[in-house]
């Protein structure tokens, strides 16, 4: 099979930790063929969507990623098109999700593109909102400060289109910052913020759940450093193995099927104290971290679902 992965430079890759990197190397090990554009290679001439790719591949010792010449190809073509950018999901990004609904019918993508546009990582987990924190949406101060109050003033706040723990801030109502970082996340007020309840359990981790078609692949739980209160590996977060609570298996039962639904077959679930913080469709994280705890390869698991939903055998 062939496969292309649309993503940012192959060369930022991390050989150790990018989940980008473990699909492709997972891959190529079981015989495909692998390619790599960025999005504004992406073309389409009427219908015909086109990318200017080349032929990548991976491995653990340097040089640890090679490419080919670039040539033209025919999406239509492909067996797959997995959707790796990180966010922000900004207008590019939107234009990209645009052109490859042209090429979806034909082609299986990961993830569905309009599962993409409407699933906002910080907005979609309200679908469940029974599962979260106490959280709002608003752009007003005054709003989000009283609702700061009404939560023990102690709160989260958050961008939007933030990711990998960028802009994330913690606000409490006697804290001189408190106008002036909602006025910056909000830019007085012109634009929406989220506001979650603050959960001291985020001092012991938050769980990255990694669930491939609704269902649970495993989980992996980041601990923030001592001088931060956010996990983010991107951060500085550090990943150490656990395991799912009947309540986080009930969790994940409850999402799956609406995952499903927008075709969001890939997706990471971000969790602190059983409660749901966030859904990442994006471009997700941490399946080589947990691949190391679990002892086994789970990037082959997604790479054989992928084999198994293109060729109409049935799913592992």
């Amino acid at each position: 099979m062939r496969f292309l992965f649309v993503m940012d430079p192959a060369e930022n890759m991390l050989p150790d930790k990018d989940t980008s990197f473990a699909f492709m190397r997972a891959a190529l090990a079981r015989g495909h063929d692998c390619l790599h554009a960025q999005p504004a290679n992406i073309m389409n001439y009427g219908a015909d969507v086109r990318a200017i790719a080349r032929p990548i591949r991976v491995q653990d010792t340097p040089p640890h990623v090679s490419l080919g010449e670039a040539l033209e190809i025919e999406l239509a073509a492909l067996d797959g098109v997995f959707i790796r950018k990180d966010p922000p999901f900004d207008p590019a990004y939107a234009h990209l999700t645009q052109q490859l609904d042209l090429v979806k019918d034909r082609t299986l993508v990961i993830n569905d593109p309009r599962g993409l546009r409407d699933a906002n990582e910080k907005l979609f987990a309200f679908h469940f909102a029974d599962l979260m924190p106490r959280s709002l949406v608003a752009s007003d101060p005054e709003r989000i400060l009283a609702f700061v109050q009404s939560v023990g003033d102690r709160a989260v706040l958050k961008p939007l289109d933030g990711a990998g723990g960028t802009g994330v801030v913690t606000l409490s109502t006697g804290d001189r910052n408190a106008r002036a970082l909602i006025d910056l996340l909000t830019r007085e007020g012109r634009e929406l913020a989220l506001v979650q309840e603050f959960l001291p359990n985020v001092v012991e981790g938050d769980k990255r759940i990694l669930v491939l078609d609704g269902k649970p692949l495993g989980a992996i739980l980041r601990v923030p450093r001592a001088d931060d209160f956010r996990a983010n590996i991107h951060v500085g977060g550090n990943a150490k193995p656990t395991t799912l609570t009947p309540a986080e298996l009930a969790l994940v039962e409850s999402v799956g099927e609406r995952l499903r639904t927008h075709g969001l077959w890939f997706v990471g679930l971000d969790l602190i104290g059983e409660r749901l913080i966030e859904v990442n469709v994006t471009s997700p994280t941490g399946i080589q971290q947990l691949s190391r705890f679990l002892g086994r390869p789970v990037e082959a698991e997604v790479i054989e679902w992928v084999e198994a939903r293109v060729s109409g055998r049935p799913l592992p």
